[in-house]
């Protein structure tokens, strides 16, 4: 067992540090004063000149296959860089990449929606949560009825990142409501392909943080039989893959946020001062430093752990849930935390603490919420599906 990262993996680690601290952070005051005024925290074209500096830099496609012009460094190097990524809430995205499901796309698909995703000249976005049914993907609605060599898919979608700049959706649907009823929602959807001029709207939908996420709404819209992504009938199973994927990452973006937020804490620590003395050297502020660095060296070993083991072809759903619950949740109190070392200044927006504090609510929500993931790791256990101590 070798518990340290390769020199090859140190050297990606440090070049991105240096990247987020060279071309990121120095941008956190604009993004911020941009959020106040109501404009979008970065110009597009700002975007590019970073997405254009990175590529430069060498980081494209970090995660993609060597056949689509990728680097193909596997999952541990994809949790590496998101928590370093995530020590900046200045939003980017490395590009060259594309969602994991969409590479099961067939020839003329990859042709059509795959490549010109990992090239930037196409953005996509997945759809399955709908106003009735988040979790509890037995209640999905959403019908695509046959008619001819298309399908007519109507309903409703919500909370759907990115949706309001995607140029197509990847979406699931009843397809046979029989089978969807006596499987309990296992089977019976199917994945699409929708682009937008197909006719699907999208609605901006506001939160309490700086995550717009966006309704889709589908009227009649048609799409044609060769948009089916995956096997028909089988969309469950895509949606899955994507969540699995999505909830570890969750919790390793709690993890790079969380250690920039605790050296903000340390350092302010030793700087502010009361009754003649650095707060630093009061034990109310030296145990929260203390139970925060525990659990943030805690939370990302759940996440490396979840990433390694997907890297070895195994299944890792039950190491993603358990990275995401806990990762979510020590992320909510390590930033509380540090809001209160912080006292008023914490409060306010003249610091990113306020802002963190509205995003980090939502880890513990989307792509399964906590009550979901603690579900899904108790069931495991008690169906015997895994046993404890299993992965070490």
């Amino acid at each position: 067992m070798h518990l340290r990262l390769t020199e090859e993996q140190k050297m990606v680690q440090e070049t991105i540090r240096k990247f987020v601290e060279k071309e990121l952070i120095p941008l956190e005051s604009e993004v911020l004063r941009n959020e106040r005024e109501g404009k979008p925290s970065l110009s597009v074209e700002k975007q590019e000149e970073l997405t254009l500096k990175a590529k430069e830099a060498g980081f494209w496609g970090i995660n993609t296959p060597e056949e689509f012009g990728g680097a193909n460094l596997g999952q541990m190097m994809q949790a590496i860089v998101s928590m370093e990524v995530s020590k900046t809430f200045v939003p980017f995205k490395f590009g060259g990449s594309a969602d994991n499901i969409l590479y099961y796309a067939n020839d003329e698909q990859k042709e059509k929606y795959l490549i010109p995703t990992i090239n930037g000249d196409k953005k996509s976005c997945f759809a399955m949560t709908e106003p009735g049914a988040g979790s509890d993907t037995q209640n999905i609605k959403m019908t695509a009825v046959k008619d001819g060599n298309e399908w007519v898919l109507n309903g409703e979608k919500t909370f759907i990142t990115g949706g309001n700049e995607a140029d197509f959706v990847m979406v699931i649907a009843i397809t046979d409501k029989e089978l969807h009823q006596k499987t309990r929602g296992r089977q019976g959807v199917t994945c699409f392909i929708a682009d937008r001029d197909m006719g699907w709207k999208s609605e901006y939908i506001h939160t309490m943080g700086e995550w717009g996420p966006a309704g889709l709404v589908f009227e009649n819209v048609r799409v044609p039989e060769e948009n089916i992504l995956g096997e028909l009938h089988g969309g469950y199973n895509l949606g899955l893959e994507w969540i699995g994927f999505a909830r570890w990452i969750v919790g390793a973006r709690a993890v790079g946020a969380s250690e920039r937020l605790l050296q903000m804490a340390i350092d302010y620590a030793k700087e502010r001062e009361t009754f003649g003395k650095p707060i630093a050297d009061r034990q109310a502020i030296q145990w929260q430093i203390a139970d925060s660095a525990v659990e943030i060296e805690a939370a990302k070993w759940l996440a490396i752990n979840a990433a390694f083991t997907l890297d070895q072809g195994e299944d890792n759903r039950h190491l993603a849930s358990m990275a995401k619950l806990y990762g979510a949740n020590m992320a909510n109190r390590v930033i509380d935390r540090v809001l209160q070392i912080h006292g008023g200044m914490g409060y306010t927006r003249e610091l990113p603490i306020e802002r963190w504090y509205r995003e980090a609510r939502l880890w513990r929500i989307y792509d399964g919420t906590d009550e979901i993931q603690r579900l899904i790791i108790s069931r495991n256990l008690l169906k015997g599906n895994v046993k404890i101590g299993q992965y070490i």
